[in-house]
């Protein structure tokens, strides 16, 4: 009685947006749509409405083909059959594919055998200031020498902000996060392994991208991600692998219980 009085209570509380012919589109349907997308809340409201007018464009839709008999087509009718038999296949094939468990020796088997796979490289976090010349590059540092700690991050966001032409990081204050020294160019990876936790770059760093000013923040060493950390996905892997072969062979069964001709 409680859950009935909770969805009754919530389709009370539906604000409702439109009606078509009698039908009303609530606040909570307009959502739910839009929620297959993004999340509601982060839709401006002229987004928004723009989706409740193509929501209301389909239901005229559907009530000018259920007037026109479409309902009644020979192409309808066997769309509709073809869309009920994928999603047949789909619903048998996710039972299949749930009904397969996997066992955690199985699950340690595999990481021991691949534990080189799971080798997490060393990383850095940094922020970096990107300027188009040298000169420009050598006026930063000059205005960060000196800093430490969170002064000399501080300072450094703040030139980011004002002088980097790098559109992504440079409104976040240089912000890059952590990454493997392979993420970036060369000579931009390099230099940034090359500092200590804190420092940053006493001479500019040319790239293809133009001279950099780096900040490393931060270090993780190389390590080997843990079975815990791995689990999940390796749960996931053994399962595809065992619902391959169990679909192969589930077809194989079927091709003997029920007539095949290939013409």
């Amino acid at each position: 009685m409680l859950l009935i009085s909770l969805i009754a209570a919530a389709s009370l509380s539906a604000a409702t947006l439109a009606t078509v012919n009698g039908k009303n589109i609530t606040d909570t349907d307009l959502n739910e749509v839009i929620s297959t997308q993004a999340d509601p809340a982060s839709v401006p409201a002229d987004a928004k409405k723009r989706v409740l007018e193509d929501m209301v464009n389909k239901e005229l839709f559907v009530l000018d083909a259920k007037a026109k008999g479409i309902e009644k087509d020979v192409d309808f009718k066997k769309q509709l059959e073809n869309l009920k038999e994928g999603v047949l296949v789909n619903t048998y094939m996710k039972k299949l594919f749930d009904s397969i468990k996997v066992s955690d020796s199985d699950i340690k088997k595999a990481y021991d055998e691949h534990k080189k796979e799971f080798i997490q490289p060393a990383q850095v976090k940094a922020r970096h200031i990107l300027v188009k010349t040298e000169k420009e590059a050598s006026e930063v540092i000059s205005k960060l020498k000196g800093l430490k700690g969170d002064a000399l991050v501080n300072k450094f966001s703040e030139l980011a902000k004002e002088k980097s032409i790098d559109p992504g990081s440079g409104k976040q204050g240089g912000e890059l996060g952590y990454f493997p020294k392979d993420a970036m160019v060369p000579e931009f990876g390099n230099a940034a392994f090359a500092l200590k936790d804190g420092e940053i770059t006493t001479k500019p760093v040319k790239t293809q991208f133009g001279y950099h000013v780096i900040l490393k923040e931060a270090s993780k060493a190389s390590k080997t991600a843990s079975l815990d950390e791995v689990k999940p996905m390796i749960e996931r892997n053994l399962k595809l692998e065992k619902f391959q072969t169990q679909v192969r062979a589930k077809a194989d069964e079927l091709k003997k219980k029920y007539k095949v001709e290939f013409k």
